[in-house]
């Protein structure tokens, strides 16, 4: 059996992998090794619980709230926010720990739990494993009035949402934007803080109902978003996954501006201003080589991590770095939040939009990326790639081929049971054919017999 956390918590399929057993179980764990580690200092402990808009959130949540209150730890539920409101929340009201019910990007049927330590971080992986060897054991459990209790706090979002509208200087007035909210967790409060912010705002896939969460919209699913940008003759528009803890853009024309493209543009922002902390920006190994060219030519220093942005974020803060992110659009402003904020993120972009005049595709010009493919290969046996002579020597063999004008990049999921097949080469032509000749290898290594 492999580790139950992945690189952003337990997810899996609701009610048959993360159930309400599972979900009670780890919230009275993660009390009692947070209280082992002295992280309750001898208080009454105070936890923040909240979800995301799938169904199952409301059962799990339930199961989480019961397992913290029957640990001692009182409860403030949240309700539906933002994986980044709910670390916000765990900072500024000074919570011991916060629990997110959310599978972020994935389907619908899927959920998971995320975890934030005092002050809105995620655990790292010591914790995670304690937390885990600690499932399902006996403990003396607590009575009477040292039971937790349980209040909900209906300001939360917003208070979110001034938070993050106070973090930028400039008005967004005159800037047509169009969000895509996926039916997720920041339907509320995205439009809300665009539009406090002095955008005009047209909010699309905002209306939750349970089942639709990521359902054809979203960061994941942008076709809505770019035909109603173009439609509407928007300046930009915005997708957010279905938990808000990313954000991705498309420009007036339609074209979609990523990850890479937004950390390169508030990175040569922040360096202007003078905000840009050890004058660097933190990437993971999926970052385009585009991206890190263009870094190069702003002389701006890129640091790599692993995929996740729970080792982005190690990495900055090991460092005192104030920006990182992924391809993906997590994106981490790290003098403003403690997480990626997909919200946040959108309402900087726009900012600097604002400041220089200049379109978003323009801003995104300093970025030209090599042509990528990404192939996930599924029902594959994800531990045995590291011993896969033969998938090993066909990567050998397309590096050669490359010659140092492309790469090559093989990774197991921490989110999925899938492994990742990455190629970056001079031609689209290239890179498919390379990434399908890899995930041949893979599948014929390492399918499941």
């Amino acid at each position: 059996m492999g580790r139950l956390f992945g690189t952003d918590g337990v997810r899996g399929l609701a009610n048959r992998e993360v159930t309400a057993e599972l979900a009670l179980d780890l919230s009275v764990a993660a009390a009692h090794v947070l209280a082992d580690a002295g992280a309750f200092e001898g208080h009454r402990p105070v936890a923040i619980v909240g979800r995301d808009t799938r169904a199952s959130g409301e059962f799990l949540e339930a199961a989480v709230v019961a397992g913290l209150a029957s640990a001692g730890v009182d409860v403030l539920q949240v309700g539906v926010l933002p994986t980044p409101a709910v670390a916000w929340l765990v900072a500024s009201t000074g919570a011991d720990l916060g629990v997110m019910l959310s599978a972020s990007h994935n389907p619908m049927p899927d959920n998971g739990i995320k975890f934030f330590a005092r002050g809105g971080h995620k655990l790292d992986d010591t914790i995670e494993d304690a937390i885990e060897k600690r499932l399902g054991e006996s403990w003396d459990r607590p009575v009477g009035a040292d039971v937790g209790r349980i209040l909900t706090d209906p300001d939360a979002g917003d208070r979110y949402v001034a938070y993050l509208v106070g973090t930028i200087s400039t008005p967004l007035n005159g800037l047509r934007v169009v969000v895509d909210c996926a039916n997720g967790a920041a339907s509320v409060v995205a439009p809300a803080a665009l539009r406090r912010a002095g955008a005009q705002v047209t909010a699309i896939h905002a209306n939750p109902d349970g089942n639709n969460i990521n359902d054809g919209c979203g960061s994941t699913h942008m076709d809505d978003l770019i035909a109603m940008v173009r439609s509407s003759g928007a300046d930009i528009g915005i997708a957010n996954d279905g938990d808000a803890d990313r954000c991705l853009a498309v420009d007036a024309s339609g074209a979609i501006v990523d990850g890479d493209h937004i950390l390169a543009i508030l990175a040569s922002g922040m360096r202007e201003m003078g905000t840009l902390a050890g004058n660097t920006v933190v990437s993971t190994v999926m970052a385009n080589l585009g991206f890190k060219i263009a870094m190069q030519q702003a002389n701006i220093e890129v640091r790599e991590t692993a995929v996740g942005d729970l080792y982005v974020l190690e990495e900055m803060r090991a460092n005192g770095f104030t920006l990182g992110g992924e391809q993906s659009g997590h994106v981490v402003l790290l003098e403003h939040a403690t997480t990626g904020d997909g919200v946040l993120t959108a309402l900087h972009l726009l900012a600097r939009m604002a400041q220089t005049g200049k379109s978003l595709a323009d801003l995104a010009s300093a970025v030209t990326k090599l042509p990528q493919v990404l192939i996930n290969v599924r029902g594959v046996d994800r531990e045995q790639l590291a011993s896969a002579s033969a998938v090993h020597s066909a990567v050998a063999a397309a590096e050669t081929e490359l010659a140092g004008n492309g790469r090559v990049l093989l990774r197991p999921s921490g989110t999925e049971p899938v492994i990742r097949v990455m190629v970056e080469a001079p031609s689209e032509e290239q890179a498919t054919e390379i990434a399908e000749s890899i995930a041949g290898v893979v599948r014929a290594e390492l399918s499941y017999a």
